[in-house]
């Protein structure tokens, strides 16, 4: 997020973790508005699982919403592909899987990762 808005966003997050009961520890490159929540949960238990990416989305919205980025020094993956549709649009990611196929004609570098297969 911008450093003008890092204090509320990590603020509202913590906010959100206390509120539905979980443990996290919060950590940041502060510097450069990037901050990470991990959580402590048991990953049999499926409405914890729900609960966090919950809070997750929520996190990831208000950073758009304040001009931020969906993900930060490390990569998109499969958990935040429609947030970088919505913070990007279908025209950008358009052009970005047009450059994907151009530099990976094969689909062999990180297949399925940042667009889906079909795609």
């Amino acid at each position: 997020v911008p450093i003008s808005a890092l204090s509320d966003s990590v603020a509202q997050a913590r906010r959100d973790i206390e509120a539905a009961g979980l443990t996290a520890a919060m950590v940041g490159n502060v510097g450069d508005g990037n901050y990470h929540v991990m959580f402590l949960f048991d990953p049999q238990d499926n409405g914890q699982r729900r609960t966090i990416e919950g809070i997750n989305s929520a996190m990831i919205d208000r950073a758009l919403a304040v001009q931020g980025t969906c993900t930060g020094e490390h990569g998109i993956g499969l958990g935040r592909r429609e947030k970088l549709r919505k913070q990007f649009g279908d025209d950008t990611l358009s052009l970005m899987r047009s450059l994907k196929r151009a530099w990976d004609p094969n689909g062999i570098l990180n297949p399925g990762k940042m667009f889906p297969q079909a795609a």
